[in-house]
């Protein structure tokens, strides 16, 4: 199982949000390229990167420093935020970042997210975010009418390397993720799931973990790891425990 540490990209810094909201924002680093590094000598394997501002906006905003942080590591990089059109899925694979995520098109235009699912097979997943079960898009502005294990469900045969559940009500909340619905939805498809949202502690991890044989494969975590609740080191043993 891997375990993502994330990068949320804000006017160029590195944040962590709560809830989605953009106005209660925590800034951890000026210097996102340095955090990234810092990932990486700590021994994590993936990197997972959001464009806070593109995911608003609908396009790349912080491209400056996505690129520094391609620039600046070895390991994989996998971006989500304003992603909208083919033209930006191309831009940034050839740009070096290993799989992109696709959110709100998931939902709004499935004809090119199955479109790039095939083009680029093992490097497109799909975020699923949801609010009391429905999924969020547009930076999580809007609310869809749409169940988030029926959109997933709607995937199955595309191709995507996986799926990014988030529950909003547990994003950078520190209470814990939603194991539950997380399960559920990896139970109910054959596209490996990453979890997100809420994880805190070891503890999160250890429950998530138990459940790797359902098809939860990875696990990503921002605030938790930036305020040493959740210590690498450790964190990163547990995650590897099968191999």
């Amino acid at each position: 199982m891997i375990l993502f540490p994330a990068i949320d990209l804000k006017d160029g810094k590195c944040v962590r949000l709560l809830r989605g909201e953009m106005d209660a924002a925590t800034v951890f680093s000026d210097d996102p390229a340095a955090k990234a590094r810092e990932f990486e000598a700590l021994g994590f394997e993936y990197l997972h990167l959001v464009d806070l501002n593109g995911a608003f906006e609908g396009k790349p905003v912080n491209a400056s420093a996505v690129k520094s942080i391609l620039q600046s590591i070895r390991i994989p990089v996998q971006l989500g935020g304003g992603i909208r059109d083919m033209a930006t899925v191309e831009h940034w694979l050839a740009l070096g970042v290993s799989r992109v995520i696709l959110g709100t098109v998931a939902l709004k235009d499935p004809t090119l997210t199955k479109a790039a699912c095939k083009a680029f097979p093992g490097r497109i997943v799909l975020g699923i975010d949801a609010r009391h079960g429905k999924v969020a898009v547009e930076g999580w502005a809007e609310t869809s009418d749409m169940a988030a294990p029926t959109l997933a469900k709607a995937y199955e045969q595309a191709g995507a390397a996986a799926i990014i559940y988030t529950d909003i009500g547990r994003d950078g909340a520190m209470a814990g993720p939603n194991i539950e619905e997380t399960v559920r939805l990896a139970q109910s498809i054959t596209t490996p799931v990453i979890a997100s949202g809420g994880v805190s502690s070891i503890d999160d991890l250890k429950a998530l973990k138990a459940h790797e044989k359902d098809g939860i494969t990875g696990v990503i975590s921002g605030r938790a790891i930036y305020d040493g609740r959740i210590d690498p080191k450790e964190a990163l043993a547990l995650m590897r425990g099968s191999r």
